[in-house]
């Protein structure tokens, strides 16, 4: 259908974004933080956790395979470097549009784009794209459950309309979709057979990326070639990019062997998550001699909320009381000063390491926003700062084992001999710890004798990586650790994570089962903030209310990604702010390389 023109229809933009002007403008050549002559060739290999048994990213069954997202592209994607962290930029839409209200967004096709047979990428590919990844992913369905209608515009635009208006990241989320080739997927494969994207698969599939699947091995490594004749090869947000001829990822299913495996040369880049063993292990003849490169990277990107998540489909984590009483039973400071050389940071927010973390008494704007919600909150929100207790000291500890089972006395248990009863079944509170690295133990292991030591048994369950998602997707598990990552720029995926409505969505990230109608309200507060003001102060709240409901047992966290590499790459001088940025705008660099030693 036609569009009817108005003079107030909005205009075509080469990038938008959450909050003030996009930094990069329609006529820029490429990307600050690019190195635009970067040399193209040469391999990389990455490692990967697991195995994978399919290339389709869709069906919530199955393992896709590592790195599947190289092959495809969004409608935009943002830079690396942006102060609003949710600037888009042009990929296979080359502009876009939406009214002042934001009820709608209009993407136009980029007519260069083209899928790797050679067929252009068209609306009809968009739209069947999205009816797929919300008929077969349910978080996808969750999170672009605003969307009312999907429709071909001038048959070179996409139009999504919305049931909702002034929701201002709506058109930016729209952006992020991944756009399939309808052609192929209901086409037939070498075998005649028809093929079927709600399925699992091996054949590898057909992308419009910079690179496509070269070969693979099941489970154990797939390999990605870049595409020479790739048509968005001169977009601004490419240049500079896709340095590689070959980006391999290699699987491995236990964390002490993919280590040893980088020891050996197996794979180029290691991404360390352990303090302990940043602090302990990095001592061989490689690093000593120069052939691995450590360096770390400020992380100013992301937020992060890890602890143990408490199941509250669990009738025993329902009282706020037992919550709060398993975070003082554990000494995050002894366990950071024995395990981890004291690197590590005490997760105090559910964004913590960001200036959305709440702190202090609310006030101001924030204040405001408690205010609608003050009859439904704990009353510490509005009278004390949270903090978690503090141990590392045996005085400490002491003091908040006694202050833990005062809590649990008050919750209706009673501590009879060595054991933390239930007195309306007789049985004593039982806690199991779901786990799937042996290396979690270090931390579970003085966890654990501390609630023994107030009564309560703690059952160590460590199971493979499939059997670790199956039982967190089938919500089966008393308490695991787990960790949201959050963007500078929360919005609809909050619903997601502490919405009522995911709590009973078996594939949300809402592992722990919140319901709560004032985390619902001051969710809806952040989505629909009309400026940064608001949202830091929405989300301000919204950190709190979360913070003093002991949903979580916080854990840690660190502010910087600290890597060690095989010395073959080279990075921009001028790296972006916010991502390391590897591989995607590092480079081969043969000199380096030649000293190093050749790939084995």
């Amino acid at each position: 259908m036609a569009s009817p023109l108005a003079a107030q229809e909005p205009e075509w933009l080469h990038a938008a974004a959450l909050n003030g002007t996009p930094k990069y403008g329609p006529d820029v050549t490429h990307f600050d933080y690019v190195n635009p002559d970067a040399p193209k060739t040469g391999v990389v290999r990455m490692a990967a956790r697991g195995g994978f048994d399919s290339f389709n990213f869709l069906p919530p069954k199955g393992h896709a395979a590592p790195g599947i997202f190289n092959i495809y592209e969004n409608l935009m994607e943002p830079s690396l470097d942006e102060d609003d962290i949710s600037a888009q930029y042009g990929v296979l839409a080359d502009a876009v549009r939406f009214p002042d209200d934001y009820s709608w967004v209009e993407y136009r096709l980029n007519p260069n784009a083209k899928w790797h047979d050679g067929k252009p990428v068209t609306v009809e590919d968009v739209i069947w794209s999205f009816e797929k990844a919300i008929e077969l992913d349910p978080q996808r369905k969750f999170y672009y459950k605003n969307v009312t209608e999907t429709e071909v515009i001038d048959g070179n635009v996409v139009r999504f309309s919305f049931d909702t208006a002034n929701n201002r990241e709506l058109p930016k989320i729209m952006g992020q979709l991944f756009v399939l080739p309808k052609h192929w997927w209901e086409g037939t494969n070498a075998k005649g057979e028809k093929r079927d994207i709600s399925k699992s698969t091996l054949e590898p599939p057909l992308g419009s990326g910079q690179y496509r699947i070269k070969d693979f091995s099941a489970n154990r490594q797939v390999i990605y070639e870049r595409v020479d004749d790739y048509w968005g090869k001169d977009l601004p947000i490419r240049i500079g990019t896709g340095n590689f001829e070959e980006i391999r990822y290699i699987s491995f299913l236990d964390d002490a062997v993919q280590f040893e495996g980088f020891k050996g040369d197996q794979y180029d880049y290691h991404t360390e998550r352990s303090s302990s063993q940043w602090a302990k292990r990095y001592d061989f003849p490689a690093i000593k001699d120069g052939r691995i490169v450590k360096e770390i990277f400020p992380d100013r990107s992301t937020g992060v909320m890890q602890g143990y998540f408490l199941n509250l489909r669990r009738k025993k984590f329902q009282n706020p009381d037992v919550r709060r009483a398993l975070n003082y039973a554990y000494d995050f400071e002894t366990t950071n000063e024995i395990i981890s050389a004291n690197l590590l940071k005490r997760v105090n927010s559910y964004y913590s390491g960001t200036d959305l973390a709440s702190s202090g008494l609310p006030q101001g704007k924030e204040l405001e926003i408690l205010e609608e919600v003050r009859d439904q909150v704990p009353p510490q929100v509005f009278t004390e700062e949270f903090k978690n207790p503090v141990g590392g000291s045996p005085k400490n500890v002491r003091a908040n084992l006694r202050e833990a089972v005062k809590l649990l006395r008050g919750a209706g248990f009673k501590l009879e001999g060595r054991k933390m009863i239930d007195p309306a079944t007789g049985e004593q509170l039982s806690i199991e710890f779901l786990y799937r690295d042996k290396a979690s133990e270090r931390s579970l292991l003085p966890y654990a004798k501390n609630l023994e030591s107030i009564g309560i048994k703690a059952i160590l369950r460590l199971v493979d990586t499939s059997q670790f998602i199956n039982r967190v997707r089938s919500r089966d598990f008393d308490a695991t650790t787990l960790a949201i990552g959050q963007s500078l720029s929360p919005g609809n995926e909050q619903r997601e994570y502490w919405g009522s409505e995911a709590a009973d969505n078996a594939s949300s990230a809402n592992y722990g089962g919140i319901k709560n109608p004032a985390i619902d309200h001051l969710i809806e507060k952040v989505i629909y903030a009309e400026d940064r003001e608001t949202l830091v102060a929405a989300t301000h709240a919204l950190d709190r209310v979360l913070l003093w409901n002991h949903y979580v047992v916080p854990q840690f966290y660190v502010d910087e990604t600290r890597t060690a590499r095989w010395d073959r790459f080279s990075h921009p001088e001028n790296m972006p702010e916010y991502s390391t940025g590897f591989p995607t705008i590092w480079w081969y660099d043969e000199a380096k390389a030649a000293k190093t030693g050749a790939l084995k």
